[in-house]
């Protein structure tokens, strides 16, 4: 009979074991540990990838994330405590001056922990439009990058949730698009606490249906009008990378081991000769000391964005010219590695109202902002299950304007979006105090585009980004119009009363003045953190682009990428679900080349 002391000691051991594979740094992996496959970076796409890869037993596979554990960090779990993480869990990036931007270096916060940007993202769950992913499929000349080839992928990532306040959702989502069968990894559920101005927000639809019409759900491939915000929440808490696919049971596989506060600075070429093409070999900061580590099979980057370019340049592989320019030795000429960078831009618009029913209530007052957050570590319900946005209106540009003259379309079709309004209770990005109702207003489809470079030599330094935010007059254009839809939007009837007067800088915006509205936008316009296109996919056999379709560093063997950075375009969407399936593709992409 099993005894209470051998119970115990099983469950004593099942909690160590679970514990394992989580090392707080390198000098706690056992020695003459050895690996097929090294994941550099436990961001989103890394930790699909460290789950994934190590569903096969004989996969033997090391994730290196240079952030902290993601365990207990609470304004990362409640979904309302987003702008109050703290700047340990970030990489604290700032982007090069914006020339068309006023001159402003801008703030480029990029997760530096355990799940990556997943664990401090807005949690906006947005698929893009069915166009965007058939324009990377004929871009890429691999169909398996398409609508249709990559929807499984939606729902093997997604686990639709219930609300936090489990109301009825009827007609606020379409089941059909979603994973309601409990088998998917990350949650994904609508609105868990009512806000005070959905009802405004709800009649402003019925007052101006032609403007802004309403659709059931967002996420069926044709992204147009507006609807509920569907979040990677579950349970009142935020669903990260890291929660939804490195679970317990996950760590404690045998084969699996994730490093943390560990930072990758370099991939190394290895076999006989200097021209050897083979990259299996990371170089790694521990803190105290450079070490390296081989991959029998694959070393594989989900670093990021701007990570992930970083670490090609520091390692040689970019434009040869301009890394000899820094001394550094050309070990793949890859022209490519740092550009094409692509990232949405926004700006937000506020308005003071005649309530105090808005999240401003709570953002202000540290004292009830405390209560609430030990209600909901207690409970998971209240107002901290929620960002206090329930709302986005994704719409596009009439193809009869004037911009449509000199500028292409540059959106991938007619169902894809150019602009985003987010509807946010309170002050949101508008830095104004006060109770108020604001927007933020996104360019889902920018023409500018940017790069991702080095300081220096030294692979500790940061990178220079520069997104060159607005330098296209689409963008410019994009924004003002934006701006323009939102005032018609709380021009509805349904507002009156409610809103009081313009707040912050667009309280000195004239609309009938368009140098004025220009200046607004150029002055306040920022990024949405949606930074995409520096290791870009490319047709096989291109002179351009950074990876093959099927995500092989170009001219390399034994190297991959596989994160936000392949994306050829950004989708007119949040990029977190877009990275997802990519990362769920990439893996048996490892998987069908290894089996």
């Amino acid at each position: 009979m099993f005894s209470l002391f051998q119970l115990a000691l099983t469950l004593i051991t099942l909690v160590s074991s679970c514990k394992a594979a989580l090392r707080q740094s390198f000098d706690e992996l056992p020695k003459e540990t050895s690996f097929d496959f090294i994941v550099v970076g436990g961001g989103l796409a890394g930790s699909v990838l460290g789950n994934r890869l190590s569903e096969n037993p004989h996969f033997r596979v090391l994730v290196l994330e240079a952030g902290p554990t993601n365990e207990g960090v609470i304004t990362s779990e409640a979904p309302f405590l987003v702008l109050n993480i703290p700047s340990t869990y970030q990489w604290n990036f700032t982007t090069t001056p914006q020339t068309a931007a006023g001159g402003r270096a801008m703030n480029y916060p990029r997760g530096h922990i355990l799940g990556g940007s997943s664990a401090v993202n807005g949690m906006f769950y947005t698929r893009g439009s069915s166009a965007d992913f058939n324009r990377f499929a004929s871009f890429t000349g691999d169909s398996g990058w398409a609508w249709n080839s990559i929807f499984p992928y939606f729902l093997k990532n997604e686990k639709w949730s219930p609300p936090a306040d489990h109301h009825n959702t009827q007609g606020q989502f379409n089941p059909a698009l979603h994973n309601l069968k409990g088998t998917g990894m990350t949650s994904v559920s609508l609105p868990g606490i009512p806000q005070g101005i959905d009802s405004r927000v709800l009649q402003t639809v019925k007052e101006l249906p032609s403007e802004f019409p309403f659709t059931e759900d967002y996420n069926d491939g044709s992204p147009l009008g507006l609807g509920w915000l569907q979040c990677t929440i579950g349970n009142g808490e935020r669903s990260s990378a890291a929660i939804a696919y490195l679970t317990p049971s996950v760590m404690a596989r045998p084969n699996l081991e994730i490093v943390l506060n560990t930072r990758v600075t370099r991939v190394l070429p290895i076999g006989s000769g200097t021209k050897s093409k083979t990259f299996r070999q990371v170089q790694l900061d521990t803190g105290s000391r450079l070490v390296t580590v081989t991959a029998s099979k694959e070393v594989i980057l989900s670093a990021g964005s701007v990570m992930t370019p970083h670490i090609l340049l520091n390692s040689g592989i970019g434009d040869k010219i301009e890394l000899g320019s820094l001394g550094i030795h050309s070990t793949l000429n890859l022209p490519s590695v740092g550009k094409n960078l692509s990232d949405h831009p926004m700006v937000a618009v506020g308005y003071f109202v005649n309530s105090t029913n808005t999240i401003d209530t709570i953002r202000n007052n540290a004292t009830l902002e405390a209560e609430l957050t030990a209600q909901w570590e207690k409970t998971h319900v209240g107002p901290l299950v929620s960002i206090g946005i329930d709302h986005i209106s994704l719409s596009r540009i009439p193809d009869d304007s004037s911009i449509f003259k000199t500028v292409s379309d540059p959106s991938s079709g007619k169902n894809s979006p150019h602009l985003e309004m987010a509807v946010s209770n309170g002050a949101g990005f508008t830095g104004v105090v006060g109770n108020l109702v604001s927007v933020l207003l996104a360019n889902l489809t920018p023409r500018s585009g940017g790069t991702i470079t080095l300081k220096s030599n030294n692979p500790l330094d940061p990178p220079l980004i520069d997104p060159k935010f607005l330098t296209s007059e689409f963008d410019i254009f994009a924004l003002k119009e934006s701006v323009k839809t939102a005032v018609r939007f709380f021009s509805a009837p349904a507002w009156k009363g409610y809103i009081l007067e313009p707040a912050g800088a667009f309280a000195n915006v004239s609309l009938s003045d368009d140098q004025s509205l220009e200046e607004f936008v150029i002055n306040n316009a920022g990024s949405a953190f949606h930074p995409v296109g520096t290791a870009s996919m490319s047709p096989r056999n291109a002179q351009f682009g950074v990876v093959d379709p099927d995500l092989k560093v170009k001219g390399a063997q034994g190297l991959r990428v596989i994160d936000a950075s392949v994306m050829p375009f950004v989708p007119a969407a949040h990029t977190q679900a877009a990275t997802y399936v990519i990362a769920e593709r990439g893996a048996d992409l490892i998987k069908e080349d290894w089996q």
